[in-house]
């Protein structure tokens, strides 16, 4: 017969049996806080997100079936990457802010730098991919959205995402 064990064990005790169960514990992060150039206060960055997905209006099922599956396959960073839809050369919606952002399609780079200040698009770093549709057709299209979440995970692992 086993004894019960302490009520209240202490915090290092959970922590190895959660380890050796192979649980990750999580922990509420708060919002970090940095000074923006120019200004003497903190600002909140958690505004901020990891990346962003810029797709063109009326893709098919299986082209954003196949966008889901390929940014799921590269982490849960990107899996929630905001996404956002161009529709006659113009964004539609507001686009946020990024450290990020996978861009489908030229047409989208072009509405997405029409769309970005100056400022945002230097300090963030765009990759380029091929259209979904083409990404389906070709494998070599395949082959350059693999080499573009590729860099896109370097940059953010770089940025500490």
């Amino acid at each position: 017969m086993s004894t019960p064990s302490p009520r209240h064990a202490g915090t290092g005790r959970r922590a190895r049996v959660l380890r050796a169960l192979g649980v990750m514990p999580w922990v509420r992060r708060a919002p970090s806080l940095a000074v923006a150039p120019g200004h003497d206060e903190p600002v909140a960055t958690a505004g901020v997100a990891a990346c962003v997905v810029v797709l063109p209006q009326g893709c098919g099922t299986r082209e954003l079936d196949l966008v889901g599956r390929a940014l799921g396959a590269c982490g849960a960073v990107l899996a929630r990457a905001a996404r956002v839809t161009v529709s006659g050369g113009q964004l539609v919606g507001e686009v946020p802010m990024a450290r990020a952002y996978l861009v489908f399609g030229e047409t989208q780079a072009h509405a997405l730098g029409r769309a970005l200040p100056a400022e945002v698009m230097r300090d963030a770093q765009i990759v380029l991919a091929d259209e979904p549709a083409l990404v389906l057709a070709s494998a070599e299209a395949k082959r350059r959205l693999w080499n573009a979440l590729r860099s896109l995970r370097r940059a953010l692992a770089a940025t500490g995402n």
